[in-house]
């Protein structure tokens, strides 16, 4: 799976109703180029490269009344088996699995406090080309009030691991697939919004959190949590002029 295995975070998009101005938004952000699918029913889904290589993609939502985000896509080898666990371990299929195009079988489906995530069945199309570097996905990270609710569940979902990690004062944990950490875990220190119960949010690797932070603002973004130092970096929580979340982080 070109190094991206099971069970470890492979590909995000953006759903919105936004498309146009995300395509604006986005490239002048993170230096990202665009490429529109020509399948006639795919909405003019966008595949967002950087340097050529492919790193996140952007479509219209899956319903009229869906909120802009920005969904975390975890590789399988079996989608519909990911969404008979998903069900058995009380969370919810929003969307069944289905083939995309020949590219893929996906699903979206939701854990028990409603954060929504997706996951992602590779045939022709593997996933992110590029990940990790500027402009690139670099880290998955589950806001939520119920983190031994997520314990259990992904685990029994995705075979995880929760381990504990050095951070100071926030208890953190991460997600353990095999050898390697592939994703995060936050307790929701305050209420949260209303229209994200609980949330995947996806990290986007930067050169400079500030000026980037700096720069969505100017683009008609909104800075949710300014840059502040973390032992991975320097990350900034922000929202885009649809009001999508997403954070970028400046990795030591």
């Amino acid at each position: 799976m070109n190094g991206v295995e099971p069970g470890t975070p492979c590909w995000t998009d953006l759903a919105t109703p936004g498309l146009e101005d995300a395509k604006r938004f986005y490239p002048q952000l993170f230096g990202w180029t665009g490429r529109v699918s020509t399948v006639p029913d795919a909405g003019g889904y966008t595949v967002f490269c950087k340097d050529g290589r492919a790193v996140a993609g952007a479509g219209p939502p899956a319903t009229p009344d869906q909120v802009p985000i920005w969904s975390t896509y975890v590789a399988t080898d079996d989608a519909d088996l990911v969404a008979t666990r998903v069900e058995a371990a009380g969370g919810q299929v929003l969307v069944s699995p289905f083939d995309v195009s020949g590219q893929g079988r996906m699903a979206v489906l939701a854990d028990p406090a409603g954060a929504v995530f997706s996951v992602w069945q590779p045939m022709a199309m593997r996933g992110a080309e590029l990940f990790n570097a500027p402009g690139a996905m670099c880290w998955n990270e589950l806001v939520t009030p119920d983190p031994e609710g997520a314990r259990e569940f992904y685990a029994l979902v995705f075979g995880w691991h929760a381990e504990e990690r050095p951070t100071g004062s926030v208890p953190y944990v991460g997600w353990r697939c095999g050898a390697r950490i592939v994703a995060g875990m936050l307790p929701a220190a305050e209420p949260l919004p209303a229209d994200l119960p609980a949330y995947w949010t996806v990290y986007f690797a930067v050169e400079d959190a500030d000026a980037t932070a700096a720069r969505a603002a100017e683009l008609g973004g909104t800075v949710l949590v300014p840059p502040r130092d973390n032992p991975a970096g320097r990350s900034a929580a922000l929202r885009d002029p649809q009001g999508a979340l997403f954070s970028v982080s400046t990795l030591r």
